[in-house]
C-alpha cells in the first residue's frame, strides 16, 4: 500500500510538471494544479515544493528561463522578443536574471558553449524542446528520519484575526487577538494558540497572503470587530514537531509533506493544516521554541 501511494503522489505531481512544461505561455494557477493533481487548495504548494524542491513559481521562471536559452542558441529570434517570451517586458531585467542563472548575458551565452540548463536543480527537471518530461527527482532534505505521529483531535472552535500581507508580518494580528482576549479572561493555562497559513509566498502576492492567528476559546464564545470565530474540523491529523527558529518553519513543512507523506500510505484531508505554537517566543530563547504543524488526514 505504501509503494503503491508514493508512486500515485509522484504520478501526480509528475501530471502537474508535466502540464507546466506544456503550458509555460499561460497563467497558472494554484488552484487549476491542484484540481490536475487531485489535492486539495489547502496543501498542493507544500506537497509540490517538498517534493520538488521548487514551489510552482520558481519552476515555471526557471523553465521560462531554460526556454529562453534553448532559444538563444538555435534560434534568431532578437532578444527582446525572446525576453518577452520568457515574461520580461525590460531587456535589462531579463539580462540581470539570465546573466544570475547562466553566468553571462544573453547576447555572450548565443554563441557560447555554456550549457542549456541550470545546474544544480533538485527536481532534475528541465526544459525539453520536444516538450516531454520524463520523471523528477524527489526533494531530500539530507535531515534524519522525521518522527511524525497521527492523532485523533476534537473540533476546536478559536477566535482569530485574519492578517493579509507578508507572513513576516503577522505581529499586528496576534497584537490585535491578544489585546482583545487578554481582558476578557481568555487567555488562560489551556489556551492553545494557533496559526493557519493559507497560501504560498511564491505564489500569492505579498498583499494577498493570508494568515489567521487564533486562541482556543469556549464554545459559546463571540467575536467582534475584527475579531472573528471559526471550527477547526476534528479528525484524524499527523503531528509534526519543529524545533528552533520560526524562520526554519519552511524546511520542516518541506520534509514534512515532501517526505513523510507520500512515503506513509495516507491520503490528505479537505481541511486546512495549522501550527500549534508550545512555547512563547517572546520569553523563549530562539533554539528553543517548539511548533507542532498539524496536517489533516483523509478517510
Amino acid at each position: 500500500m505504501r509503494a503503491c501511494t508514493q508512486q500515485d503522489y509522484r504520478a501526480r505531481i509528475l501530471a502537474v510538471l508535466q502540464h507546466i512544461h506544456g503550458h509555460l505561455d499561460h497563467a497558472l494557477s494554484l488552484a487549476e494544479l491542484a484540481r490536475l493533481a487531485h489535492f486539495s487548495p489547502y496543501h498542493f504548494h507544500r506537497v509540490f515544493h517538498g517534493m520538488v524542491g521548487e514551489s510552482v513559481m520558481e519552476l515555471v521562471r526557471r523553465l521560462r528561463m531554460e526556454r529562453a536559452a534553448h532559444r538563444l542558441r538555435h534560434g534568431h529570434d532578437p532578444v527582446t522578443h525572446i525576453a518577452f517570451e520568457a515574461g520580461y517586458e525590460a531587456h535589462e531585467s531579463f539580462t540581470r536574471a539570465f546573466r544570475a542563472m547562466f553566468g553571462e548575458s544573453p547576447s555572450a551565452f548565443r554563441g557560447g558553449v555554456t550549457p542549456l540548463v541550470c545546474k544544480c536543480v533538485p527536481s532534475g527537471v528541465h526544459y525539453q524542446a520536444d516538450g516531454q518530461v520524463q520523471d523528477f527527482v524527489t526533494m531530500d532534505t539530507g535531515g534524519t528520519t522525521m518522527e511524525v505521529e497521527v492523532r485523533t483531535l476534537p473540533p476546536m472552535h478559536v477566535a482569530y484575526v485574519r492578517h493579509v500581507g507578508p507572513y513576516t508580518t503577522c505581529k499586528a494580528a496576534w497584537d490585535k487577538l491578544c489585546g482583545w482576549a487578554g481582558p476578557r479572561g481568555l487567555l488562560g493555562p489551556q489556551t492553545r494558540c494557533l496559526g493557519i497559513c493559507y497560501d504560498d509566498p511564491e505564489a500569492t502576492p505579498p498583499d494577498q497572503i493570508r494568515y489567521d492567528a487564533c486562541v482556543t476559546v469556549d464554545p459559546t464564545c463571540q467575536g467582534g470587530g475584527e475579531v472573528g470565530v471559526q471550527d477547526i474540523p476534528g479528525g484524524e491529523y499527523a503531528v509534526a514537531l519543529h524545533r528552533g527558529s520560526y524562520s526554519n518553519l519552511h524546511r520542516t513543512w518541506k520534509q514534512f509533506l515532501g517526505e513523510w507523506l507520500p512515503a506513509s500510505g495516507r491520503e490528505l484531508g479537505d481541511a486546512p493544516s495549522f501550527e500549534l505554537y508550545c512555547n512563547d517566543p517572546h520569553t523563549t530563547p530562539e533554539q528553543d521554541l517548539l511548533v507542532e504543524i498539524y496536517v489533516p488526514l483523509g478517510s
